[in-house]
């Protein structure tokens, strides 16, 4: 102990007055025997009516006022000591003693007063600053391009239209102008998504105190819904099959078509294909696994690749020249574009309601249900997540050899199709 005092006193250059205090008041209590010499005790250093230096075992100094308030004790912090003109000086923490007793006189809290003194005005924080503190939280758990829509909604929309409005003070009534405007251009799910955002960015203030509720919290009730449109997708036999003949037809960008070729047997979603890398595919083992972050519901996802799907991918291998599968013909670093597939498709002479590359997923759950394939299998092999996690988990494993099973047969009737159209 006489050597951490030695060595915090050797620190105080700036202060005299406080360095002659520590030297002529060094009063310890009884010190913690140390389980090792490294470790350094906790230490108090008193000068009356409550106000301590408390050492820190790193080395910090920082002056407190103990008292107590409606018979608990509690803590006022009043700043650390650094040894220069930046730390709170013996004088300064005695002039924080003189102003903690005068808010106890007047029957007020110390801690609580301090807290309201830092807080910023209310009418201070406006919605796009808790928007911006918000957004620099979640983004950290966000997916890059799902970040990227978040901060559109922001910057683009919610920000321009209330971000001007104390947080505390924002309304319903404030927002539901953008949403019905939004709505207005048809963009019914936008409206929603905007909505959604708003309410998150409302918790976060309630919860940190800076509003008292949530002034977003029912307003997608209040909006319009689009009527569900599925994706096209082609069922009948003979058209899948012709579809698929069409495919093998194609000459386009290498990229373009072998993705077209593979989507039909993996049906997995677009961005899922396009955006697939080699580090991802084990051909020796036939399973492709796509990080959680490409996928969705952001859990990983193991397909089980047929011995058409590895034949294709071992060709493309061949021409392979970076780590994309099915990089832009106009650079290896970036995949084809998410319309890439879709033009394609148009220019085989396929129409928006006819088919679509998110539309093969449609096609493989219809025709896998009616072949007769177990529900949850299919279901699994499409990536819907399910609401109990544990189940979920327990069957990632157990339906994985009938998964496998499942999707050879599904490309050998495919073939099928091809053959027959």
């Amino acid at each position: 102990m006489g050597k951490l005092k030695e060595n915090m006193l050797q620190s105080l250059r700036f202060d005299r007055e406080t360095k002659t205090w520590l030297t002529k008041n060094w009063e310890l209590k009884k010190s913690p025997r140390f389980r090792a010499s490294a470790e350094e005790a906790r230490t108090k250093l008193t000068d009356g009516d409550g106000l301590i230096l408390y050492l820190t075992s790193a080395g910090s100094m920082i002056w407190r006022v103990e008292y107590r308030w409606q018979k608990a004790r509690k803590t006022y912090t009043v700043g650390a000591y650094t040894g220069d003109e930046l730390g709170v000086s013996l004088m300064e923490a005695r002039e924080a003693l003189v102003q903690v007793k005068r808010w106890l006189k007047e029957g007020k809290d110390p801690s609580e007063e301090k807290r309201a003194k830092n807080k910023p005005a209310e009418e201070e924080v406006t919605f796009a600053t808790i928007a911006r503190e918000w957004f620099e939280h979640a983004a950290k758990k966000l997916a890059p391009a799902y970040k990227k829509r978040q901060a559109e909604k922001l910057d683009g929309k919610l920000i321009p239209a209330i971000g001007d409005i104390p947080i505390a003070q924002l309304e319903g009534r404030h927002i539901m102008p953008l949403l019905r405007e939004t709505e207005a251009r048809g963009h019914y799910e936008t409206a929603h998504k905007i909505a959604r955002l708003a309410s998150q960015i409302c918790d976060y203030a309630v919860a940190l105190g800076y509003c008292k509720y949530n002034a977003a919290a029912r307003l997608t009730k209040m909006l319009l819904t689009r009527p569900t449109v599925h994706r096209a997708a082609i069922t009948d036999p003979i058209e899948i099959g012709r579809v698929l003949r069409a495919i093998d037809n194609y000459e386009g960008s290498i990229s373009v078509s072998y993705a077209l070729k593979i989507l039909p047997y993996v049906f997995v979603r677009n961005s899922e294909l396009r955006c697939a890398a080699w580090s991802e595919i084990d051909l020796k083992k036939a399973l492709w696994t796509i990080p959680a972050a490409r996928m969705k519901m952001r859990r990983e996802h193991v397909v089980p690749l047929a011995r058409q799907v590895v034949a294709l991918f071992r060709a493309l291998q061949e021409r392979a020249r970076g780590e994309l599968v099915f990089p832009s013909p106009r650079t290896l670093t970036k995949p084809i574009s998410d319309a890439s597939m879709l033009n394609a498709l148009r220019n085989m002479g396929y129409e928006k309601d006819q088919v679509c590359p998110h539309g093969f997923r449609g096609t493989a759950s219809t025709r896998l249900n009616e072949l007769g394939y177990r529900s949850d299998i299919i279901e699994a092999q499409l990536a819907h997540v399910q609401e109990n996690k544990i189940r979920a988990a327990y069957n990632h494993a157990q339906y994985m050899d009938e998964r496998r099973t499942m999707m050879q047969a599904w490309a050998d009737y495919l073939d099928s199709l091809k053959s027959s159209a």
